[in-house]
């Protein structure tokens, strides 16, 4: 898996231009990766939802659960799914909106400084193969463009959210994903 970084976009990738983004404070470097996960509805894999929601379109009459999505402006800077595809929806010089209410080394608004990674899965689910090569390809190339994002600084949600947050869970493997990014450079 070979990515190239061009303005902002990696190619090759899908891109979906989501409006739930905007500029970055000026002055401020990106020098966090941040790992979430996510499934619509929750649990269920597959399907336009996750696009949607990036983009504004969900249709709430498809699901319960859309109802408590209604008033949702969120987004990330990419999507792994179940397949090791890879949907940029925010270049990485935007600040993507999909942190929250955020903290890492007593700097809040993670958004402002970090890249937002979304692998589609659950905390409780074990994370496809495919999905760990597409992300340590993807995070090496993010480190070698942007040198402040390190090992240590390649973080899950709930580690700069635990007070909400628990993804991307108990099922995934940081020690695989650090062995991945050892092996590859």
């Amino acid at each position: 898996m070979h990515y190239k970084l061009n303005d902002g976009w990696l190619d090759p990738v899908r891109r979906l231009s989501s409006p739930n983004c905007d500029l970055r404070p000026q002055g401020v470097e990106i020098d966090l990766l941040v790992i979430h996960n996510i499934s619509l509805p929750p649990g269920k894999y597959g399907g336009p939802w996750i696009d949607a929601l990036f983009t504004n379109t969900l249709d709430f009459d498809v699901d319960p659960f859309f109802n408590e999505l209604q008033e949702t402006r969120v987004s990330s800077h990419l999507l792994i799914d179940r397949n090791g595809n890879v949907t940029q929806y925010v270049p990485f010089q935007m600040r993507a909106w999909h942190a929250g209410e955020s903290c890492f080394e007593a700097r809040t608004r993670c958004n402002d400084f970090s890249i937002g990674i979304e692998l589609e899965g659950s905390d409780d689910s074990v994370y496809e193969e495919i999905q760990y090569q597409h992300l340590a390809a993807i995070t090496l190339k993010i480190m070698a463009h942007y040198p402040r994002v390190t090992g240590d600084r390649v973080v899950g949600h709930c580690d700069i959210a635990p007070q909400r947050k628990t993804d991307p869970g108990a099922a995934f493997d940081w020690q695989y994903l650090h062995s991945l990014l050892s092996h590859k450079k």
